[in-house]
């Protein structure tokens, strides 16, 4: 059975950082593209950054670029999604994802397979 499970989200005022964590059990971790994807209230998920099965390979939302940096630890099949310099508009449900078919990351949710249940990260002004 696959699980991924987030952790490490929370309430931080704007300029502080989180490090949300993803830890992947019931799958290939080292086959798996990651990606991390964000849902504010009333909106679409959105892509936010993904990184490739290698680690190599990272991509970012314009948003985030510069601000959040994804890495991977496949000794630990854990994903992390570091966030500094936060905003108020970075609140939302953080989910991290596995995608089993692409070796670098992709960027639309229906690409991926495999979805954790989200952490909450809520950001004041």
């Amino acid at each position: 059975q696959v699980q991924l499970v987030e952790s490490g989200g929370g309430l931080v005022q704007a300029g502080n950082s989180l490090r949300l964590s993803c830890a992947a059990s019931g799958l290939s971790f080292s086959r798996s593209a990651m990606g991390w994807f964000r849902q504010a209230p009333g909106k679409e998920r959105e892509f936010v950054a993904g990184i490739s099965r290698s680690g190599i390979s990272t991509f970012y939302a314009d948003s985030v670029k510069g601000r959040f940096l994804i890495i991977r630890d496949s000794a630990k099949n854990t994903v992390y999604l570091q966030m500094n310099s936060l905003k108020p508009e970075d609140t939302a449900v953080y989910h991290c994802a596995a995608d089993l078919l692409s070796t670098v990351p992709r960027t639309h949710p229906d690409e991926y397979e495999y979805w954790g249940q989200g952490t909450q990260v809520t950001v004041s002004s």
